[in-house]
């Protein structure tokens, strides 16, 4: 199976960094699209942005979060500045072989999702 594993949350003070990273052990997504989505309590699933496209349903994180891609490595990171308390959520990074927007969608109920790729989530969470 196909399976996506993120690293890197955990619980931090507003105004702090945190880098999550997304790995794919086993397995190669050249040519997918790769991001990151974040679920709140009692919130839809958002996404946050991903390596193929500028579109993100989180207004907020314009200016604060970073996606980028190492390709050697095989990761996907998410690098979030000055965290806010709204933050706080468990994100996931998913994967599909076309633009996420389109395979998965920008703002869902709950995730993760039977389409697509997932990983397992982490939280998040700003104090």
């Amino acid at each position: 199976d196909v399976q996506l594993v993120e690293s890197g949350g955990g619980a931090v003070q507003a105004g702090e960094s945190l880098r999550l990273s997304c790995t794919a052990p086993g397995s190669t997504f050249d040519g997918f699209d790769m991001g990151w989505y974040r679920q709140a309590p009692g919130k839809d699933c958002l996404l946050i942005g991903s390596i193929k496209s500028t579109y993100s349903a989180v207004p907020s994180a314009k200016g604060r979060f970073t996606i980028s891609q190492d390709k050697g490595k095989n990761t996907v990171d998410l690098q979030m500045e000055k965290l806010e308390p709204e933050d706080t959520a468990v994100y996931y990074c998913a994967a599909g072989k076309y633009p996420l927007t389109v395979v998965i969608g920008h703002a869902l109920s709950n995730c993760p999702v039977n389409a697509g790729y997932w990983g397992q989530g982490t939280q998040v969470t700003v104090s």
